[in-house]
């Protein structure tokens, strides 16, 4: 018996495996040969969590707007698993400088772009390994695997795949299986991409993601994605710029972790780079989040995509198969999980490092504002985990963001305070210092994102630690009160104000809004505010319980009067205080129109202001009668060359002068401005004639001088145009190119005015300086009985930019 039992010992590893079915064995075909539908991989996954419920944990974290479900698997060895809550706790001690956590959390992504679908089929194979031949790994190690960061999007392009394919696979990449429609599988259900939001948290699958990654934030974390077909494969180190926070040792760790994956590429003579085209500067990415969380974060890209298919032929005449992918994928997928296991002690020390008191320049930011836009942010800090507290009446000393220079602040119970005296120190600097510390002006994304801006909040950047109390606001008391009042009134500065307004009408309730600022009983009303009278809605059942119920759901304080004579500005019944008209809206989709730029408006009028909207295709569209619409949204897009055709134009332009209004955004406008009728018209520039005699090398420097790469300029208000209502005279916009047109006449509601063409936070080329310089935001025009307003720049960039989605709300409600 003796000898029999280390011989058991040897067998009995080889007899689970055999026992362990393959992702090949399991779908009944072999992996790389089919695209795995969604509902497929979950199953396998399930099956491997029955199989080895000891050494493996199998969780739904969500579900996606389509009802798909987001998994978790967590695996390790029998006793890890045994005790994983209590390694999780351990591992979380560090980040208090506490603990003496002993194991490396490894979190795994694939799949986060949905037509980048080769990563799902590469994790299968990947958690299989790891369960068998490669289960030595486990032994110090918990690796967290999300299969399919975005399964709506994948089970688009897996569907629209197997629809179109050739059978066999066809490898001509002119052949229909490698040229996806408009609506193609990158995004998920809101045309989102989901590698962008990892800050912003506007998309479900971000902020249910996000409560798990809190409760583990990983040592190591994959973000698996695919490029262009004739692209060799990409792994860390990442590019310059590198975020000035990063520390030595995330840069160092990239390397040993890039090297190790090269010595396995380099036996099998696969090509690839580093430290090329993705750098590590804009927070919201699944590798630079997870960095600013204390981790090793990293984008691998493999060649292929969506139009990869299952074989397609490469500009060299190679054949790239989705085979291959999934074997490049598996390989780094498991070398991460190796380097990671190896290297355990130093992981945990540099994690542990990462989260001690960070001597940043400034040590508070102190916010003030509508209370509206101070609670919108706290909802997202709440999501970070990152704490805050309140001022008091006294006043702060340091960097104003609204003049770029020093000076001070009034500070109130109400001033929002976030300090970098705080485990999440990094997170915070990031997203809300002024102006991101570039080394490096060629980027892969946008430069300037900082949270005072984009919440139009006016803030102070302190270099010395202040006071704060962690008491909430006071909370105030919503609601009605007197039912018998002859109106109700409201202020209108905040999308919130946007949304109550919008269920409002969805209830047919009729509201009233003031053209001209007006005084009543004492207090001051602004021009936007609005006006709810009972006889207006009189013939409407439960009125008042309506009203009650709005004004609590969204905190909307309404203040009653029993009387429609202003003390002074116009009364109630004056022309100068009109109707909201409750709004028929369609939007513009395909081919002229980016499908993110039209998924922020859809996701805007769905889960942001409640309120309906339809869809007109382009492929139809000449078919439809837009009498039946009173507003129409042409999103930004690079198809409108030949949307905008004569005849099309001409049918929008009669639609406006009898009364509709159009909303022109981005390229867009560009098209409209060559048009009879449309006033907008683009900045001439004097072309520079000069001969470029420099190296060719230096052509990519010399053509981000004319570029703006996502930076933040103060322009200038007129609030007195109903575009602009509820805004101060000041604006900080989020300007993504270098497109300017001239001012309007009498029109022009937000610009850029003299000697403001100069970032206050990001990058922007100095050709391109000179282009944007006394150009126009935000504009309306006239159009005989109709409105024409045209949106430059984008107030629904990503959804995260919320002190712009007012200017959209005033497009839709308050320009007539």
């Amino acid at each position: 018996m003796k000898k029999i039992l280390p011989l058991l010992f040897v067998i009995l590893p080889f007899f689970l495996i055999a026992q362990l079915k393959s992702p090949s064995e399991f779908l009944g075909y072999e992996l790389g040969s089919q695209f795995t539908r969604h509902h497929e991989v979950v199953d396998y996954y399930q099956y491997l969590a029955d199989a080895e419920p000891k050494r493996m944990k199998l969780m739904v974290y969500g579900k996606t707007n389509e009802r798909r479900p987001l998994i978790l698997a967590y695996i390790s060895t029998e006793q890890n698993m045994q005790n994983l809550e209590q390694i999780r706790e351990e591992h979380l001690k560090s980040t208090k400088g506490e603990g003496s956590a002993d194991k490396a959390i490894v979190w795994l992504s694939y799949n986060v772009h949905g037509n980048e679908s080769v990563s799902t089929e590469a994790s299968m194979q990947t958690i299989y390994d790891l369960l068998t031949a490669k289960s030595n790994y486990l032994e110090n190690t918990v690796v967290i695997m999300d299969p399919c960061v975005n399964p709506d999007g994948r089970d688009r392009y897996v569907n629209w795949y197997n629809q179109f394919k050739n059978t066999p696979y066809n490898v001509d990449p002119n052949s229909k299986e490698h040229h996806e429609g408009w609506w193609n599988g990158r995004s998920n259900h809101y045309m989102f991409d989901l590698n962008r939001d990892w800050a912003w948290l506007t998309q479900i699958e971000s902020q249910q993601r996000l409560k798990q990654f809190n409760k583990w934030l990983p040592h190591v974390h994959v973000d698996f994605h695919e490029q262009g077909v004739n692209s060799p494969y990409y792994f860390a180190p990442a590019a310059e710029p590198f975020h000035e926070v990063i520390t030595d040792f995330q840069r160092e760790f990239q390397v040993t972790i890039g090297k190790n994956h090269a010595k396995y590429f380099d036996a099998n003579g696969w090509f690839y780079f580093t430290k090329e085209v993705f750098d590590l500067l804009y927070p919201s990415y699944g590798d630079t989040y997870p960095i600013y969380n204390g981790g090793i974060g990293m984008t691998y890209e493999q060649g292929g995509g969506g139009r990869g298919g299952l074989g397609v032929l490469t500009d060299i005449g190679d054949t790239l198969t989705l085979k291959d992918r999934i074997a490049h994928h598996h390989t780094t997928g498991l070398s991460t999980v190796e380097v990671a296991s190896g290297n355990v002690v130093r992981l945990n020390d540099e994690f542990k490092k990462f989260y001690q008191n960070k001597n940043y320049k400034y040590k508070n930011y102190v916010l003030n504002g509508d209370a509206d836009k101070l609670e919108k942010l706290t909802d997202l800090l709440d999501k970070h985990e990152i704490e805050y507290g309140y001022g008091s009446n006294t006043t702060y000393k340091g960097y104003r963001y609204d003049t770029s220079k020093s000076g001070s602040l009034k500070g109130s119970n109400n001033s929002l305070i976030v300090s970098t005296n705080q485990p999440k120190a990094t997170l915070v600097k990031v997203l809300f210092e002024p102006n991101a510390k570039l080394s490096d002006s060629v980027t892969y994304d946008i430069t300037a994102w900082s949270l005072p801006y984009a919440y139009g909040l006016d803030a102070l950047a302190t270099e010395s630690n202040i006071q704060k109390t962690t008491a909430s606001q006071k909370s105030e008391e919503f609601g009605i009160g007197k039912s018998d009042s002859y109106a109700y009134l409201g202020d209108w500065n905040s999308i919130k104000d946007a949304q109550f307004l919008a269920a409002l009408l969805n209830e047919n309730i009729r509201v009233r809004y003031s053209k001209k600022p007006f005084t009543i009983n004492g207090t001051d009303y602004d021009r936007g505010s609005i006006i709810i009278t009972k006889s207006d809605n009189r013939n409407i059942d439960g009125f008042s319980n309506i009203l009650d119920e709005a004004s609590k759901k969204f905190h909307k304080k309404l203040t009653p009067v029993n009387t429609g004579f202003v003390d002074s500005g116009k009364d109630f019944g004056s022309g100068y205080v009109g109707v909201i008209k409750n709004l028929k809206i369609a939007a513009l989709s395909g081919e002229p129109t980016s499908t993110l730029r039209f998924g922020e408006i859809w996701h805007f009028f769905e889960q942001q202001l409640n309120y309906p909207i339809s869809v007109l295709d382009e492929s139809y569209f000449n078919r439809v009668d837009l009498a039946e619409y009173d507003v129409l949204i042409l999103p930004d897009g690079r198809g409108y060359r030949s949307f905008l055709n004569e005849m099309t134009t001409q049918k929008i332009a009669e639609w406006v002068r009898g009364g509709g209004k159009l909303i022109a955004m981005g390229n867009s406008i560009g098209m409209l401005s060559k048009q009879k009728g449309f006033n907008i018209k683009a900045k001439e520039q004097k072309r520079d004639t000069t001969i470029n005699l420099d190296a060719f090398d230096s052509s990519e420097r010399e053509y981000i001088k004319s570029a703006i790469t996502g930076a933040i300029f103060k322009a200038n208000v007129d609030n007195t145009n109903p575009l602009a209502y509820g805004y101060d005279d000041t604006y900080f916009t989020l300007k993504l190119g270098n497109s300017a047109y001239n001012y309007l006449d009498g029109g022009s509601a937000v610009y850029l005015a003299k000697g403001a063409n100069k970032p206050v936070s990001g990058f922007a080329g100095s050709e391109a300086q000179k282009k944007i310089a006394e150009s126009l935001i935000f504009g309306t025009q006239r159009m005989g009985r109709g409105q024409v307003v045209y949106m430059v720049d984008n107030p629904l960039f990503r959804g995260f930019w919320e002190n712009g989605k007012l200017f959209f709300a005033n497009a839709l409600f308050m320009v007539n």
